[in-house]
């Protein structure tokens, strides 16, 4: 009897998929209102299925509809909670919403870390909780649990896992804790290691925040040597714009990122023109940096930036 419903349930199983792989879609596209909305109809009729409950869990996330994303994330808890991956989504949720509201963090702290912490011990090999709890440990005061030494504990389980992921979190660490040398020696190591893009973009963050856009763009400039992405001559652009430094260079970077320019690239046109604008300010010339601002005021109408700088110009 039992084969004769084989094509009858093949076909319910294939439709349900086929909306979780939808909805899959719609959160990859960033579109997490039509995950959300899929997702509550689908769990209508099958509620107990993780996949979509942990996409609806996400998609509260991500939308920052902390409360409701904590009900779905509870749920996978209740239904399995020997999964690392369950416990390391609640514990980021409550993170960011302690974020969102200071005056509840205090209260949110135990639960945090105590996901973690369960995640790590569930999985020995998951990366994403350490750096979690490396971040964690580093940011909280001493009075509520914070520590340095146990950050860099969990940075040194990093460094066991995947050598730069340690690096960059001792990077990480020696940077907030306004130890210089250190970060960039270990964000340097990090590139040696792996050479990512990632690896490159931190060191070069690294160098705008200890205010030395002289080594930021030649870390760039490395960077392009290895991965020649158009995003990286905005990258040039953005910081001659910001420190008037190596002008001429970012003027045509910038140039160069607006010619080949595709949406992959990351940043809107209009922030290119108005990083155009503001190297033609320190090169005195009012027509092109008005110019520039109004394209970039065209296209992105709503960016107070854009309009204070047009003020700046017109006032030259």
């Amino acid at each position: 009897m039992i084969k004769f419903l084989i094509p009858f349930v093949m076909p319910i199983l294939v439709l349900s998929q086929s909306e979780i792989e939808k909805a899959r879609h719609f959160f990859q596209e960033k579109d997490f209102n039509k995950t959300e909305q899929l997702m509550v109809t689908f769990l209508e009729q099958y509620p107990n299925n993780f996949e979509a409950i942990e996409l609806l869990g996400d998609a509260y996330a991500y939308q920052k509809k902390w409360d409701k994303a904590k009900v779905e994330f509870k749920k996978l808890l209740v239904a399995d909670d020997n999964n690392a991956n369950y416990h390391y989504k609640y514990g980021g949720m409550l993170g960011m919403k302690a974020l969102e509201n200071k005056f509840n963090a205090i209260g949110l702290i135990g639960d945090i870390k105590s996901s973690f912490k369960r995640a790590v011990e569930l999985d020995t090999t998951h990366i994403e909780a350490r750096w979690a709890l490396v971040e964690l440990y580093m940011q909280l005061p001493g009075i509520f649990g914070g520590s340095k030494q146990k950050s860099l504990e969990y940075a040194e389980e990093l460094e066991r896992l995947s050598k730069v992921d340690g690096y960059l979190a001792k990077g990480y660490i020696y940077e907030y804790d306004n130890a210089p040398d250190l970060a960039e020696k270990y964000y340097k190591l990090a590139i040696t290691e792996g050479g990512s893009l990632t690896c490159f973009d931190k060191l070069t963050k690294f160098y705008e925040s200890e205010n030395q856009p002289q080594k930021a763009i030649e870390n760039i400039e490395e960077a392009q040597k290895r991965h020649p992405r158009n995003a990286l001559h905005y990258q040039i652009g953005k910081i001659a714009a910001e420190y008037n430094i190596q002008v001429e260079k970012g003027e045509q970077c910038l140039n160069t990122y607006l010619k080949n320019y595709s949406v992959t690239d990351g940043v809107p046109k209009a922030w290119a023109h108005y990083r155009l604008a503001q190297i033609h300010m320190h090169k005195k010339h009012k027509s092109e940096a008005l110019k520039h601002i109004e394209l970039a005021i065209a296209e992105l109408p709503k960016i107070k930036t854009f309009k204070e700088q047009k003020e700046k110009i017109v006032n030259m």
